[in-house]
């Protein structure tokens, strides 16, 4: 029979926990990924405008790089008191943060009123940004997984993940409806400070919505257990999460960071760097590739569930190693496609890109969460998830532009992905098959190992 923890819980309940956390991640990534488009298109003139125009590109990608730094801090911080308090308080911090600071760089000075302390702001709002993230991510795929049908946990998991494309289509519709409507000086003017300060009104349905939720019940069984614990005299001492994670999960942390270096730095050179290159070196204009990564963010959304149902057949391994591969194959005709300067082939390249990424990012959710025993979970996730940002989606744009800039070539930029691409490989096939978890099955008592590997046969697919 399964546990009480484990049992699904009611269709209706389930979409309301889905929606909470579909709606807090794509505000999130709406705000971080609107900083990145900004990034690209406009702050250089207005933080940086005593470069020349790409070395200001390169140093608004900096202050990008920036709120990845961040990402880190927040999953270890966030990490440690999901652990300890719940997934559902952080989670409500986490988007009052960043909501706050994408709000405040919408009122931002620019350079020309107070110099150079308009970019220091500005990257300090970044790190609040990153920070806020850095535990948005581990919270919300984990209030699913844990209250999820152990027999469709890659579908359910995998809706928190298409908060990142409809983040990323949110940020660039309403960017791409400024650049449309508005005239070059206007939207440089003050036509950029808009998306940033719909971020308020987006945080306020935000926060109503994920309120409404309850805890997850295999965090309340795991947290119950613990305060057991606690008065049996003969039972040790509960570790700290980072400590237990360090002890009995530092090889699953390791393969969640390699797992991500191909899906994290493919994404941002696909949604972000390209829109340096296509209007640099292909002579497309802004709106062209705004609409591009339009279109191709919403198929990026639609396929999402549909490579987390198949991890849910076939695994999680094997999806994610087609995706993986999948965009090593990309990434030379994802660049001759671009050179085209054809919106119709622009269009092509960045869809087929974002599917295979998708391929990589929907199993993602289930699968790190089914690596972590539940008092470590949270940390676990996000430590083995954010850590790896640092290292792959922080610098993306930062080496692809300075490569283009060196090289004058898509060449070495293609090699970049397919060098990330060769890493996640080795890390995804040493990884173990985790579809077949019963997460409330997964506890470490006593200091002993995680049971992670007794799976019940009713949580069996």
């Amino acid at each position: 029979m399964a546990s009480a923890a484990s049992a699904p819980p009611t269709p209706g309940n389930l979409k309301r926990i889905v929606a909470a956390s579909l709606i807090g991640t794509t505000i999130e990534w709406y705000d971080f990924f609107l900083y990145g488009s900004a990034a690209a298109l406009v702050f250089n003139q207005l933080f940086f405008p005593e470069h020349d125009p790409l070395v200001g590109t390169l140093l608004s990608f900096l202050t990008y790089a920036v709120g990845f730094a961040a990402r880190p801090l927040g999953a270890l911080v966030f990490g440690h008191y999901g652990d300890r308090l719940g997934r559902k308080k952080l989670l409500v911090l986490s988007l009052l943060m960043m909501g706050g600071a994408t709000f405040a760089i919408g009122l931002l000075p620019t350079h020309a009123t107070i110099g150079t302390a308009a970019p220091v702001l500005l990257t300090v709002l970044r790190l609040v940004q990153g920070f806020a993230l850095g535990g948005e991510w581990g919270g919300a795929v984990l209030l699913v997984s844990e209250h999820g049908d152990a027999r469709r946990r890659g579908f359910w998991a995998s809706w928190p993940q298409t908060g990142a494309p409809a983040g990323q289509l949110l940020a660039t519709g309403v960017l791409s409806l400024l650049t449309a409507l508005l005239s070059d000086s206007a939207f440089v003017s003050w036509g950029w400070r808009i998306p940033f300060l719909l971020s308020g009104v987006l945080v306020i349905v935000g926060l109503w919505i994920r309120l409404s939720v309850d805890e997850s019940p295999v965090f309340k069984k795991a947290l119950a257990q613990a305060e057991a614990r606690k008065t049996d005299s003969t039972a040790a001492a509960e570790k700290l999460p980072l400590v237990a994670v360090l002890r009995h999960h530092w090889r699953d942390v390791l393969v969640a960071m390699g797992a991500r270096m191909a899906e994290n730095i493919s994404y941002y050179v696909i949604t972000a760097f390209i829109l340096v290159y296509a209007t640099t070196s292909a002579g497309v204009s802004k709106q062209t590739a705004l609409n591009a990564v339009l279109i191709a963010s919403a198929v990026h959304f639609a396929v999402i569930p549909l490579w987390g149902a198949l991890s849910d057949r076939i695994g999680r391994r094997p999806v994610y190693l087609l995706g993986a591969v999948g965009v090593g194959l990309w990434m030379f005709p994802f660049f001759s496609l671009i050179d085209t300067g054809g919106f119709g082939n622009l269009l092509l390249a960045v869809t087929v890109g974002l599917v295979m990424h998708g391929a990589m990012y929907a199993p993602q959710a289930a699968f790190f969460s089914e690596m972590f025993a539940t008092r470590m979970r949270y940390s676990g996730a996000s430590i083995g998830a954010q850590f790896a940002s640092v290292a792959a989606g922080a610098p993306a744009p930062l080496i692809a532009t300075a490569l283009l800039d060196s090289y004058g070539s898509s060449t070495p930029i293609s090699l970049y992905v397919i060098a990330a691409v060769l890493l996640t490989v080795v890390a995804v096939a040493a990884a173990k098959e985790t579809r077949n978890r019963d997460l409330a099955d997964v506890e470490s008592v006593g200091g002993t190992e995680p049971t992670a590997d007794r799976t019940p046969d009713a949580h069996r697919v």
